[in-house]
């Protein structure tokens, strides 16, 4: 099972993702923090960095509080919008192409079943994810959304 949470500290912002990993009896806690993102990216980032932890392929049941991500994958928007070059619809583009096209490309390699969970409504794991995604983006030293700050242009 893999828990995720993003956060970020206004929209844009600086921004986190939190992972929960838990397999048996094994538990393992990802984050990580950016400059300027934001929150759907981080939500996206905190999927891709989860399943990026997995060693070898997996069927894995993903809870994530974002309808955004669950939605895209489980009813195929992100993969109708890389056939249609990373476009919602003939005048808009999809927003977060780099991290739809890594997310797409790991639920080749693993089985992934995405589940949606109310966010601060008292589960435990989303609770914890939320927590790591928000120290993430209070932390000292971000690291640059190099994917965000290439179309936002950086931060000033």
């Amino acid at each position: 099972m893999i828990h995720t949470d993003g956060a970020c500290l206004g929209n844009p912002g600086p921004g986190g993702y939190g992972v929960v990993l838990q397999y048996g009896a094994h538990r393992r806690e990802l984050s990580g923090g950016f400059r300027r993102t934001t929150n759907n990216r981080m939500e996206l980032m905190a999927v891709i960095e989860g399943l990026r932890a997995l060693k070898e392929p997996c069927d894995v049941t993903l809870y994530s509080d974002s309808q955004y991500v669950v939605r895209a994958m489980t009813e195929g928007w992100a993969r109708r919008w890389r056939a249609n070059g990373w476009r919602r619809d003939r005048t808009t583009k999809a927003s977060n192409p780099d991290l739809w096209e890594e997310l797409l490309r790991l639920t080749e390699v693993h089985n992934v079943e995405f589940r949606w969970v109310r966010g601060h409504a008292g589960n435990r794991e989303n609770e914890r994810c939320d927590e790591l995604a928000v120290a993430a983006a209070e932390g000292r030293e971000l690291a640059v959304d190099a994917g965000y700050e290439a179309t936002a242009g950086p931060l000033r």
